[in-house]
């Protein structure tokens, strides 16, 4: 089969004139056009000021390139229909990868006027184009020159085609190269001396002797499911109890491969071209169709505006983009495992109604400095086992539960010798004498970060009054230094 691309050129058509503006050095230009303004003599970087003068009733509105960035994105995610291999052209252009898919639409010309008529349902005016590697089928979508064939069409195809920068392109006009087929037919070293390696490059690949990079915009995952309708879908409960089939044959094949999944995510494209797009993930490898479609409807509840069947889904996908190792497990006689998956299954929940952010946990690291000796991430997150320090349930603990951050200072610090622990001190106006006292434990400053930081000295105190503080000298004496300064650092429960 021929290997062939589709281009497609998005734009829109409206009887009255207008343009889209920026900002340029100070003065508002024109950033693009639509046709009834083109027709009109305008073209982007004319001032709005001329612009004006020569159509008074042209309207302006301002450019928006992330809204433009988003609209094409989901334009490319209905593409996906067609072909798992779209690659973004931006600002106003999708590449398609066709190969080996055409037949299953009924030709180029059955899939191109499919595309087109679901473009035409959401005001999208669409220029394409099919041939043998991707700038040709971008050059001839754009500048919409036809041939006997497609070698001929790109040779008619003017200069600017080739898409090199505003320099070149004007060398190779004053050189009396006004078409891709006046450069073809000179030797390609002459070029590449004369106007640059790009050029002769640029020459190669839109004549297909030189590979063109296309790097699709979603990798195909490792597992899916799908299901296509002749008639659309309109009801989302329906929909969604064709997610649940999905669902089971997607577990099916995990099971097969003794995997589970972690991510899960389902599309629903509409008649009209557009995608709604859902995924849940889960904090362990999960191939329970129950528990998977629960989240997904926890996603549903949580969305601040309801899946919109529109005119009806015709095509639903399921993949599965992340997944790990599951082997079968035997259940603890007291029932631990039990009760692990049931706190698996509420901090699922949690984290698709609330945020994946929202619920996090403490993980341990190996760090000695003692606000740095745990961190937090979502709680769905993997992570290796934590090494918490364990102690007998006799001695007490050498680390409190809470600490202030940052440390409190203290002052009226009154130690009978300069090294030793406090006798007495004040904290938050309040005057502690101190009964007991253990330490020090010394703590310096990492050596591999190369910073200077004072060593800290830290003692576990208990006052008369019974209250026991972690509290720690922020330096040494030394001679010719101010006295080091006092901290409570955290409270013993």
């Amino acid at each position: 089969m021929r290997h062939t691309r589709a281009h497609l050129f998005a734009g829109a058509d409206e009887a009255a004139p207008y343009a889209l503006i920026e900002k340029v050095k100070g003065a508002q230009r024109l950033h693009a056009v639509d046709p009834a303004a083109a027709r009109l003599g305008l073209e982007p970087g004319t001032t709005l000021a001329d612009a004006r003068a020569r159509v008074p009733e042209l309207a302006a509105f301002d450019h928006a390139p992330y809204d433009d960035q988003q609209w094409l994105e989901r334009l490319a995610d209905g593409c996906i229909r067609y072909t798992p291999w779209v690659m973004l052209d931006a600002p106003d252009g999708l590449l398609l990868d066709v190969t080996g898919c055409v037949h299953l639409f009924g030709g180029e010309t059955a899939l191109a006027d499919d595309a087109i008529a679901r473009f035409d349902r959401l005001g999208v005016v669409v220029a394409y184009a099919f041939a043998g590697n991707p700038d040709a089928a971008r050059a001839l979508a754009r500048w919409r020159v036809s041939g006997a064939t497609e070698d001929e069409a790109v040779r008619r195809l003017p200069v600017a085609a080739l898409g090199l920068d505003d320099e070149a392109t004007l060398a190779l006009k004053r050189a009396g190269l006004k078409t891709v087929g006046d450069v073809v037919v000179r030797p390609l070293s002459a070029i590449a001396a004369r106007f640059g390696g790009e050029a002769a490059t640029r020459v190669r690949r839109i004549v297909g002797e030189a590979d063109s990079p296309l790097t699709p915009r979603i990798v195909t995952p490792p597992l899916h499911a799908e299901r296509r309708f002749v008639e659309p879908v309109a009801r989302t409960d329906y929909a969604l109890d064709v997610l649940a089939e999905l669902m089971a044959e997607a577990v099916a094949r995990l099971e097969q491969g003794h995997e589970g999944g972690r991510r899960f995510e389902a599309r629903f494209f509409r008649t009209d071209g557009l995608v709604q797009r859902l995924a849940v993930e889960t904090g362990r490898p999960s191939r329970d169709v129950a528990a998977v479609l629960r989240l997904f409807r926890e996603r549903i509840d949580a969305l601040a505006d309801p899946i919109d069947p529109g005119f009806g889904f015709d095509l639903i996908r399921l993949d599965v983009p992340v997944a790990e190792r599951l082997d079968a497990a035997q259940l603890k006689l007291e029932g631990g495992a039990v009760a692990e998956d049931q706190l698996a299954l509420l901090i699922d929940r949690l984290s698709t109604r609330l945020g994946r952010n929202r619920v996090r946990r403490f993980v341990a690291r190996d760090r000695h400095l003692p606000e740095q000796a745990e961190f937090m991430l979502p709680a769905m997150e993997p992570a290796a086992p934590s090494a918490w320090p364990t102690l007998d349930t006799d001695e007490p603990p050498l680390r409190p539960i809470h600490l202030f951050d940052p440390p409190q200072p203290i002052d009226n610090v009154v130690a009978g010798v300069p090294d030793g622990p406090p006798a007495q001190f004040r904290w938050r106006r309040t005057l502690h004498e101190v009964a007991r006292a253990e330490g020090p434990e010394r703590i310096a400053a990492p050596w591999w970060t190369r910073r200077e930081a004072p060593t800290r000295d830290y003692y576990r105190v208990e006052d008369r009054r019974g209250r026991r503080l972690w509290i720690f000298r922020h330096g040494l004496f030394e001679d010719g230094q101010p006295a080091p300064a006092w901290y409570v650092h955290g409270v013993f429960a």
